[in-house]
């Protein structure tokens, strides 16, 4: 997976990135594989995304992870058949800040915030 996030390419990025701890790693389970998150993750059906979902209910562009301060966020890109966090539709456009242990479902596929 590329990081080509605002952490590495930037001289604002590289300045937070020296105050970020590193210890505290937070993860994705997809597939019964752990993927790290960065400050921003895209999730959708197209092979540009940073998790790509083969299911024609994901939307091309269909959500998002995003740190912000200290905490991830998700948020709904408008896609068309909506994403779910436990279980519970969240607003388009909208961010909601994930707990560890959240499940988002996207069509048919489950990833765990950890």
């Amino acid at each position: 997976m590329n990081d080509s996030t605002i952490m590495n390419n930037s001289p604002v990025g590289q300045h937070i990135q020296a105050f970020s701890n590193s210890e505290a790693v937070s993860y994705l389970m997809f597939n019964k594989k752990k993927i790290q998150l960065v400050a921003k993750i895209t999730i959708g059906r197209d092979t540009d995304n940073s998790v790509v979902i083969d299911n024609k209910l994901a939307s091309r562009r269909h959500a998002l992870i995003q740190k912000i301060k200290e905490d991830y966020f998700l948020k709904d890109e408008n896609s068309t058949n909506g994403t779910f966090l436990n279980d519970k539709k969240i607003p388009a456009g909208k961010y909601v800040k994930l707990s560890r242990g959240d499940k988002i479902t996207i069509g048919t596929a489950n990833l765990v915030f950890g």
